[in-house]
Formats: C-alpha cells, sequence, structure tokens
C-alpha cells in the first residue's frame, strides 16, 4: 500500500516521474539514482525572487547608513574649521541657543556634558546653513539601490523623452546651447558624475563658461593645459622626484640583499 501511494506521489511530479522511469530503464546506474533523488529532495524550496528582494534590501539599509556615516564624518570636519565655525557661534549667539542650553545645564551637568551639547548645537547650525555636494552630501532615500530599481522604468521613459527633446531642439532645430545644456556637455567631456560635478566650486563652473568648454576644440586645449600643469606639478614634487630616481635606479623588479 505504502508503495503504491509513494508511486503516486512520484507520478504527480513530472520531473521526479522521469527520472523513476529513468532508473527503471536503466538499473545499473543505482547510485546515480539514489543522489539524484536525495539532492532534489533537499534542494532548499526558497523562492528566487525573494533572495533577490532580501539582498537588494540589505544592500540599499547598508548604503544608508554607509552615507549618512560620510556626511556625518563631513560635518563633524566642517565644525573644527575656523571659517565656519565662527559663523555658527554667531548664529548661535543670535539666536540665543548656547545661553539656553547653559541655562537649562546649569547645576544639573557637567562641563563636558554642556561642551557636548554645545557641539551639537553648532553641528546642526551648519547642516542647516550648508549644502554639501558630492560624495559628502546628505543620503537621499531615492538614490538607494532599492528605490533605484523601482523608479528604473521611470527614469528610463524620462531619459528617452529627455534624449528626443535634445536631438528635435539642438540638432533638427539648430538652438543655441543654454547654461544648463552647457554644463552638462563639459561634464560629459570631462567624464564626471552629477555629484562629482556639483561638487566643484561656482567659480570653477564659471570659467568653464567663459573658455566656452562645451565646444570640443576648446576643451581639447584646455585639457592640454592641464595635462601640462599636472606634469610641470610632478615635476617640483619632492616626492615624486625620489619615486622617478627609485624607478631608474632600482625598478619594481630589482631587490638588492645585503649581507650583515
Amino acid at each position: 500500500m505504502s508503495c503504491e501511494i509513494g508511486y503516486l506521489v512520484i507520478l504527480q511530479d513530472e520531473e521526479t516521474r522521469k527520472d523513476y522511469d529513468y532508473m527503471l530503464d536503466h538499473p545499473e546506474e543505482y547510485y546515480s539514482h539514489y543522489y539524484h533523488y536525495y539532492s532534489r529532495r533537499l534542494a532548499p524550496k526558497v523562492d528566487v525572487r525573494v533572495v533577490i528582494l532580501v539582498s537588494v534590501c540589505a544592500i540599499s539599509v547598508f548604503q544608508f547608513f554607509s552615507w549618512w556615516n560620510s556626511y556625518d564624518k563631513a560635518i563633524s570636519y566642517l565644525a573644527t574649521v575656523p571659517k565656519y565655525r565662527i559663523q555658527a557661534m554667531e548664529i548661535a549667539k543670535q539666536q540665543g541657543l548656547l545661553r539656553k542650553a547653559k541655562e537649562r545645564g546649569r547645576n544639573k551637568k557637567s562641563k563636558e556634558e554642556l561642551r557636548d551639547e554645545e557641539e551639537n548645537i553648532i553641528k546642526n547650525i551648519i547642516k542647516s546653513k550648508i549644502d554639501i555636494k558630492g560624495g559628502y552630501q546628505k543620503p537621499q532615500i531615492r538614490d538607494l539601490l532599492l528605490f533605484q530599481i523601482v523608479l528604473a522604468p521611470f527614469h528610463l521613459c524620462s531619459y528617452i523623452v529627455w534624449y528626443c527633446w535634445w536631438i528635435y531642439n539642438f540638432n533638427i532645430k539648430g538652438k543655441e546651447y543654454g547654461e544648463e545644456e552647457r554644463l552638462y556637455i563639459i561634464r560629459k567631456s570631462m567624464k564626471m558624475s552629477q555629484s562629482q560635478f556639483d561638487s566643484l566650486e561656482d567659480h570653477q563652473k564659471e570659467t568653464f563658461l567663459k573658455r566656452e568648454l562645451w565646444i570640443k576644440e576648446n576643451y581639447e586645449v584646455y585639457k592640454q593645459e592641464q595635462e601640462e600643469e599636472l606634469k610641470k606639478k610632478l615635476a617640483n614634487d619632492p616626492r615624486w622626484k625620489r619615486y622617478r630616481r627609485w624607478m631608474k635606479n632600482e625598478g619594481p623588479g630589482r631587490l638588492t640583499f645585503v649581507d650583515d
């Protein structure tokens, strides 16, 4: 009776039924049949989609805390820069935040606790007054991997619409580039991401526009100048000079052993 039930269960599974029929036709492959049977029975029954979703969520959580840690380090560093610290202290005094903190902590908090509270006030003012761009900017939910995947169809459609608009206006109608379009072409020529380009100072972007670097010929001249300037800096750098002497005399592939 149990054999009949087991056989019916086997017949309900197409893959297992094929293995069973193969076993009847090839009884000499005894151990191979057992291996395939138990490997299928003991294999984890986890949906691949669930594994992918959990992995993406875990990566997104790691991204958020990693970016937040970088942002917090940037704020802590700016709080030590005299220029920003003095401005933050002035704002705190004008708003009476430092005075209120001292009044609240009088006879209740130690000097270290009061100092930590004042430091937090300064950091909070810097956070509210300074817009950090680039790799140390404040983390945004929309930049996480999970939301990037969810919004990927929207971004793709937006890019197609934008690309068609670009072709129609500048390639077909021959319109002149605006400031935003010029900066976009310059950024692409420099092979910089949006966050890297945003982290540049405003005067640098103004220089790019004045020199009309969106024009390919002008950018090539600028690129050549930057390469020449870098070579001059390296030539005058004592560390680079030591490295070149070492490469000339010893080289990375030569080892010298000195007997004691």
